[in-house]
């Protein structure tokens, strides 16, 4: 089975390509958005709300909306994280892969 031909003026390519990102930005693209995913499967398997985090780490709802969308600092992630209990190995396991 052959591509798909693409509309006309349309092109295929990558989101670092896309926005321009060098190798380093998206690389950081990227461990924001393992780190938003880790914070959201922990805080579903503790079954605690948005708002319940957000207490915990003094802060607010929307914000941790924002967070698990990746619309956060690595660092705000990693507070998260640990707010949530994970451990240096587990955060640091997340930022190698």
């Amino acid at each position: 089975m052959g591509r798909k031909k693409l509309p006309k003026g349309w092109t295929e390519g990558s989101v670092q390509d896309l926005l321009g990102l060098t190798d380093e930005e998206a690389a950081i693209v990227e461990m924001r958005v393992r780190l938003a995913e880790r914070v959201r499967k922990r805080r579903r398997s503790q079954r605690i709300t948005q708002k319940d985090l957000a207490r915990r780490m003094r802060s607010t709802q929307p914000r941790i909306a924002r967070l698990e969308q990746a619309d956060a600092s690595i660092e705000m992630l990693m507070r998260a994280l640990f707010a949530l209990g994970a451990d240096r190995k587990e955060i640091a396991k997340l930022l190698a892969a």
